[in-house]
């Protein structure tokens, strides 16, 4: 088991599920959020590079608050289909269009992750891949309209309706895909 019993560990992030998996560790830990930080990324970055840059742009906007035994943790995922980015959708038009795009392909899900003390950084990134069957536009706009996934990176949750009825298969980590890769975050929170 890591011992991190020395840390404050803080979770900078709203996200439900990120919390969930976090408290899947057994570890004590503290949400802190801040408001309006910026998610944008130098349009030269690709892949994995972004979901690392967003989550290491997350921790920067805490370092002047952190504390001598603070541990923070943030993260950002993201949907890759074809060179193209998928984020969190603005509204229910573009969570529709975006899953009309995954619908019947493969795409990755990428989740970048930074651990920030006042003396050590570490940030990483973890990919899996999901295939998704055909869905219907009727199927769309029931998962749209009942689940809003608007604060979800391309528009779905692995864990919710769409994941039982799309997802043909995966490879990699199911946490990863829910937001949060929690057996490499623990692998390197050993290292702390």
């Amino acid at each position: 088991m890591a011992d991190l019993s020395q840390y404050n560990i803080i979770l900078a992030s709203n996200s439900p599920r990120r919390k969930e998996l976090l408290s899947g560790l057994d570890l004590d830990y503290t949400i802190e959020t801040l408001p309006d930080i910026d998610e944008s990324y130098p349009d030269t970055l690709a892949g994995e590079a972004i979901a690392e840059y967003i989550a290491r742009q997350k921790a920067d906007a805490y370092k002047e608050r952190l504390q001598t035994n603070d541990l923070l943790i943030t993260a950002d995922t993201i949907v890759l289909l074809g060179g193209k980015v998928y984020g969190k959708p603005a509204d229910t038009e573009e969570a529709k269009q975006m899953l009309r795009e995954l619908s019947g392909h493969t795409h990755r899900v990428v989740t970048g992750v930074c651990i920030l003390t006042q003396r050590k950084q570490q940030v990483f990134s973890v990919s899996s891949e999901v295939r998704f069957a055909y869905l219907e536009e009727a199927e769309i706009s029931y998962y749209v309209d009942k689940y809003q996934p608007l604060d979800k990176a391309g528009a779905y949750g692995i864990q919710e309706w769409i994941g039982y009825v799309a997802v043909e298969y995966m490879s990699g980590s199911y946490f990863n895909i829910m937001g949060l890769p929690i057996q490499r975050l623990y692998q390197e929170l050993k290292l702390f």
